[in-house]
């Protein structure tokens, strides 16, 4: 949820959402005084008070956040059983809110060597649990061909372009080209369901009662089956082992069967659903993250983009219609990044002690 880079922030906005705050939560015998735990990849902000509270001030821009769908989305959450942060009190035409706090307990630093396997097949049954969710076009946006190419050309501006300052030649273009339509036809031609968008440890909290409560979800859209489960398996924040992956991933397939939610199609052809969808977020985060430092001023993620660059690569050298992108990038692409300040060895991004 949060970028670590963020600090306290004293403005206009952080004022007026105090005083809102103090007006709307019923611990105001006392004025409430907001402490920032920073932002996250978006502008909302959250702040917790100064004194123990069970509610999180959140300072939405109505500019940039949609308060409406996130609350919308949290309804459609909570109706599947899933726990999503309880939300007391509302403004959107300010983009404040005061939502429950589930605590600092992420997933991200919750999961181990000894636990994984109970957290994560845990983290899979409550994204099965939100896959279960009923289609809702007037609520939930679709993940088209349109938005995935959209999403893809983040990467060739952002990434290439702009933090590698690469000029893409025509030949280049075409082969990212014929690569994003690759991608974008695996995408659309799995089965569509709901997706959270941004499904990972960062974003799933070990509750007190030991369920699992999710959050910033309001950006979810309808889509490829395997996106969150790829999210959460391929974190760009925290890397397992492949062996580990394959098998979180075929258990969710047996279970997401079990449950009549896909069909019963073949391990090689899911796990094919799902590297690709993996690559199509990757190359997507490239850019997402070079975006974030470079339009945004959030450096923090560029110590992500080793990682990126190690999923990235994995895949697209494992299957032959990807070696001419593999290829490329590494030929090209992998150099550059080598001379920036942030790159780390990839092919030790992310590996556990």
């Amino acid at each position: 949820m949060t970028d670590s880079t963020s600090s306290s922030v004293t403005d206009t906005r952080k004022l007026a959402l105090a005083n809102w705050t103090t007006l709307n939560t019923p611990e105001a015998w006392h004025p409430i005084i907001l402490q920032s735990l920073g932002s996250d990849a978006g502008f909302r902000r959250y702040f917790r008070f100064q004194q123990p509270s069970q509610w999180l001030a959140v300072d939405a821009p109505p500019g940039t956040e949609d308060s409406q769908q996130f609350i919308a989305i949290a309804a459609l959450i909570h109706a599947q059983g899933v726990h999503s942060p309880a939300i007391f009190a509302a403004d959107p035409n300010q983009g404040f809110l005061l939502v429950e706090d589930m605590g600092d307990n992420l997933l991200f630093r919750a999961a181990n060597n000894h636990n994984a396997d109970l957290l994560y097949h845990q983290a899979i049954d409550t994204l099965l649990q939100l896959q279960g969710c009923a289609d809702n076009p007037t609520l939930i946006p679709r993940y088209d061909r349109a938005l995935l190419r959209r999403e893809l050309e983040i990467f060739s501006e952002w990434f290439v372009g702009k933090l590698l300052g690469h000029p893409l030649s025509t030949a280049e273009q075409q082969l990212l080209d014929h690569l994003f339509n690759l991608l974008e036809d695996n995408s659309l031609n799995q089965p569509q369901s709901f997706v959270h968008r941004d499904y990972h440890s960062r974003n799933l909290i070990l509750r007190s009662d030991n369920q699992l409560g999710v959050i910033d979800f309001q950006g979810a859209l309808w889509g490829g089956v395997t996106y969150d489960l790829v999210s959460l398996l391929r974190d760009c924040y925290l890397r397992w082992p492949t062996e580990k992956v394959t098998q979180w991933a075929l258990y969710y397939r047996a279970r997401a069967i079990e449950l009549q939610q896909i069909p019963e199609v073949d391990a090689k052809i899911f796990l094919r659903w799902f590297d690709l969808i993996g690559l199509q977020r990757h190359i997507k985060v490239l850019g997402i993250f070079a975006r974030l430092n470079l339009r945004d001023n959030k450096p923090g993620y560029l110590q992500d983009l080793p990682l990126v660059i190690r999923y990235t690569l994995e895949v697209a050298q494992e299957y032959p219609e990807l070696q001419v992108f593999a290829h490329w990038f590494a030929r090209t692409l992998l150099p550059l990044a080598q001379q920036q300040e942030w790159y780390a060895d990839y092919q030790s991004a992310g590996d556990r002690p």
